[in-house]
């Protein structure tokens, strides 16, 4: 048995054969199949985005010119002509916005005092249409702060003043050029 044992302790004992290479893998490999991980998730968060914002585009409304606005507020303010004061506090809150945005006046910021002394100072309007303004301005805060009721006859004409002040001061509308099929014969005709 000795012999047997020995056998075995010697057989664990004695060398082993070598062992078969180990593959090393491949590092570029790995490398290129990131890249194309990257590569893939971007175009397809790329993707996404583009036709979520397709579909989320919104229309911006288009610019109402300040004329035109005006004009729309004073139109309502018809609706408010049996109240004076609410009537005139909206006619003239319209006018003070309206030369406001349209000449860069601190029109509502300001008393009617402060408002007529820098319109003094500025030949943006005509010498009649800064009278005529100062004159609606005075009408306007009698009836807002001074409790004066005028009948329906000075309320109308305190509008139709904001609102031939509007007309008068409005832009002039772009010339129409003629489009290009027009030009194009009176060009042949000449």
């Amino acid at each position: 048995m000795t012999n047997v044992t020995s056998q075995a302790a010697a057989a664990q004992d004695a060398l082993r054969d070598i062992k078969p290479p180990v593959a090393i893998p491949n590092v570029w490999l790995y490398v290129w199949c990131g890249l194309a991980a990257v590569v893939i998730a971007a175009v397809a968060i790329g993707l996404i985005v583009y036709f979520a914002l397709r579909k989320k585009q919104i229309v911006a409304p288009p610019v109402i010119p300040p004329h035109v606005r005006a004009k729309q507020k004073l139109e309502e303010a018809m609706g408010l002509i049996a109240q004076p004061k609410p009537f005139c506090t909206l006619v003239s809150d319209t006018l003070r916005y309206y030369l406001e945005e349209r000449f860069t006046f601190r029109a509502p910021e300001r008393t009617t005092e402060e408002f007529l002394h820098e319109l003094q100072a500025t030949e943006r309007l005509l010498p009649d249409q800064k009278e005529t303004l100062g004159e609606f301005l005075k009408q306007c805060d009698l009836v807002k702060f001074a409790r004066y009721e005028p009948r329906e006859p000075e309320l109308r004409g305190l509008h139709d003043s904001a609102l031939r002040l509007v007309e008068e001061t409005e832009p002039a509308p772009a010339p129409v050029l003629p489009d290009d099929a027009t030009r194009n014969t009176q060009h042949a005709s000449a």
